[in-house]
């Protein structure tokens, strides 16, 4: 038998399309959707990391906003605050499945393994062989097919080099000597739960210092200073502000311009808590660049470049049992093989990530991208879990009037 044609497919349960999934049926929309609840945050993220992201702005999003985090910290008598209490990724991750289980019960835990082009929209695969399709389908696939490692450390064993995303549990690591390369927030994260569990940590970074946030300050803050850096979902400051607020005119910016202000807005940093794991504790190599890494017994032999000041003048060796490279997600739409290769290449791109409508649509037609792939479109705001409101809004309610 023929399966039945759904409007929409999505694949991803996480914060984008877990809320994308609640408001198509908030809007009578037929649509299935695919994955493991919050699987990048449960899979691929540290036990112990707190979020950089204010407690208002780490909620998903209904309707009508009847269960935010908040909500949920109420019920389960967790502590909880809109600004000054950092999140534990456990309680996002509890409070994440929480939603799931309210709010989209329908999810069908299995993964897509190709997605490819039909004369009524598109074929799915899923990991146990089902044929389902859709009109419409939506990409909320997250980061993890998009975690970078530095061409510095290509060829080398992947259990000598891994990415800080493999990486859900450090505990392995006691005793060993680790690299962490990177001089943003997951790197700083990441040396700071290493030294805890045991682990003697060199934190390697081409800044001249790692930039820690400070404190936040809780309302109500002094006119001169909500005026001069106003608080958003993204921290504090215009640029900040800006981003979340005006998302559609990131968008109508010059591509050139959108990719490089989408990585430099909110660059790397460092929460404010993670300051006291670190200092201190963790050998850091700032301004630092690895001039080659060769592999050398049951570990990795790194030969460092420091810079003084403007002179480049002394040569470091370091052996290390292993290397985590924390430097973030480049977005490739080469990277989602489970796309068909001839859909893939009807993906117009810029520098490698999609280029995107204003209602997140692909040129391919009928295929949306979200969250993180969606970032060099409509800026910083869809590198954070605070943008799957403005996503959830838009894409829902283009999609309720095409498929009337």
């Amino acid at each position: 038998m023929t399966p039945l044609v759904t409007d929409v497919a999505i694949i991803g349960a996480g914060p984008y399309g877990l809320s994308i999934a609640t408001h198509l049926r908030a809007r009578n929309v037929a649509f299935r959707i695919f994955g493991t609840p919050m699987s990048s945050w449960r899979n691929h993220m540290a036990a112990g990391t707190l979020l950089k992201s204010y407690g208002f702005a780490s909620s998903l999003y209904d309707p009508g906003a009847t269960f935010t985090l908040a909500h949920f910290c109420r019920e389960q008598g967790l502590p909880y605050s809109d600004v000054v209490d950092p999140v534990a990724i456990e309680t996002f991750v509890a409070y994440g499945l929480e939603f799931q289980r309210r709010f989209v019960p329908n999810l069908e835990q299995t993964d897509i393994t190709s997605v490819r082009r039909t004369p009524e929209g598109f074929a799915l695969t899923t990991q146990t062989g089902e044929l389902v399709l859709a009109r419409r389908v939506i990409l909320a696939a997250g980061i993890t097919h998009f975690g970078h490692i530095p061409a510095e450390f290509a060829g080398l064993p992947a259990d000598l080099v891994t990415h800080s995303s493999q990486h859900a549990n450090v505990v392995r690591f006691s005793g060993q000597t680790v690299a962490v390369i990177g001089g943003g927030a997951s790197a700083a994260d990441l040396a700071g739960l290493l030294h805890q569990a045991g682990a003697h940590v060199h934190l390697i970074a081409r800044g001249a210092g790692i930039h820690f946030h400070d404190p936040p300050q809780s309302e109500p803050r002094p006119l001169y200073q909500r005026i001069l850096m106003p608080r958003s979902g993204l921290g504090q400051g215009w640029p900040a502000r800006l981003s979340t607020d005006l998302p559609l005119v990131f968008h109508a910016l010059p591509a050139r311009l959108r990719h490089r202000a989408v990585y430099r807005i909110n660059g790397p940093a460092a929460g404010w808590f993670a300051k006291s794991n670190v200092v201190g504790h963790v050998t850091m190599h700032l301004e630092a660049t690895i001039q080659q890494a060769e592999k050398n017994g049951t570990g990795i032999n790194l030969h460092l470049s420091l810079r003084n000041g403007t002179v480049q003048n002394q040569v470091q060796d370091l052996h290390v049992d292993h290397v985590i490279a924390a430097t973030g997600y480049k977005v490739q739409i080469q990277r989602l093989n489970f796309l068909d290769a001839d859909l893939r290449s009807q993906i117009a791109t810029f520098n490698d990530a999609p280029t995107l409508t204003t209602n997140f649509e692909s040129s391919a037609p009928g295929l949306y991208l979200v969250g993180l792939a969606a970032a060099p479109s409509f800026g910083p705001l869809c590198r954070f879990a605070y943008g799957a409101k403005f996503t959830a809004n838009r894409l829902t309610r283009h999609l309720a009037a095409i498929l009337k």
